[in-house]
């Protein structure tokens, strides 16, 4: 289910009648099954692109839409966008409510029409996929989780719908660095099973390891967007300061500052240590 985004824009008031233009003219194309990112400063747009694509607010200007219909036409379908986009927002945890994490999960298919039957298996389905023993945690309350577990029962309870398209506002902040790692695992392996995964992050290092395209938002426009490991490239060659870049690119600039030169490619962790391999292995007494 591709996205189309053309000439979209969204603007609004403050309570003194100050105009503020939160998204200015953005234009892009979301393929199916992509995994994208979506960076920026703070106050960039980023939470208000996501809330356009899932039809929560309605833009002032342009248009999206899902396999060539607008979301926001008259007579657009809105319980389908609903059955087809899920949105995870920040710290969804403190979203759980229910007695029981099975209650939880299956709240979200209260009117789906399935059987108890089928809602069980559907929710049997949507904790295993995020790495949990069904009959281990169906009746445990969800409130006496760790973090990152809550975290994944909330977004269990999201895939139960089996939305085709998945958006994510921070999934990551606040996890420790385990949980963080476990949840992209997961994250990726909902999208290797064909879900679009569209995710805003401020962790240029998750960005740089996951996703396979970025836009990045400054000011409410679409200043670049591509390919991730060529975006990131880019935000380097652009901007001298650290805006953009991975803790990778970071140590590279220091370096060359200290006469070790390493290729440009280098965004990942991984680029980095293959780099410096290769640096090691072809440097030597002459």
């Amino acid at each position: 289910m591709s996205i189309q985004i053309e000439h979209l824009s969204y603007a609004y008031r403050l309570p003194s009648g100050e105009k503020v233009e939160a998204l200015k003219e953005i234009t892009c194309t979301i393929a199916t099954g992509d995994f994208v990112g979506i960076m920026g400063p703070t106050g960039s747009g980023k939470t208000t692109l996501l809330q356009l694509i899932a039809g929560l607010r309605r833009p002032t200007g342009g248009r999206i839409r899902l396999n060539g219909k607008d979301i926001n036409a008259h007579g657009y379908n809105r319980n389908l966008l609903r059955q087809m986009v899920g949105v995870v927002f920040q710290e969804p945890e403190n979203q759980l409510f229910a007695t029981t994490v099975e209650k939880d999960v299956a709240f979200g298919l209260k009117y789906s029409g399935l059987s108890r039957p089928e809602i069980t298996a559907r929710v049997q389905w949507a904790l295993e996929t995020m790495g949990f023993d069904f009959e281990k945690i169906r009746n445990q309350s969800p409130l006496a989780l760790s973090g990152g577990e809550k975290r994944r029962v909330a977004i269990a309870g999201v895939l139960a719908t089996k939305p085709q398209i998945l958006l994510f506002d921070e999934p990551i902040a606040g996890l420790d660095p385990y949980s963080r790692q476990h949840f992209l695992h997961f994250v990726t392996k909902i999208n290797q099973a064909g879900t679009t995964i569209i995710m805003v992050s401020h962790n240029m290092e998750a960005l740089a390891e996951y996703t396979r395209h970025l836009l990045v938002l400054a000011q409410g426009r679409l200043i670049d967007s591509g390919p991730t490991r060529e975006v990131f490239i880019r935000l380097k060659q652009k901007h001298s300061g650290a805006f953009g870049q991975t803790e990778a690119q970071k140590i590279t600039t220091l370096l060359a500052k200290n006469k070790l030169v390493l290729p440009a490619a280098v965004v990942t962790y991984d680029d980095l240590l293959s780099a410096l391999k290769q640096e090691l292995a072809g440097g030597g007494p002459g």
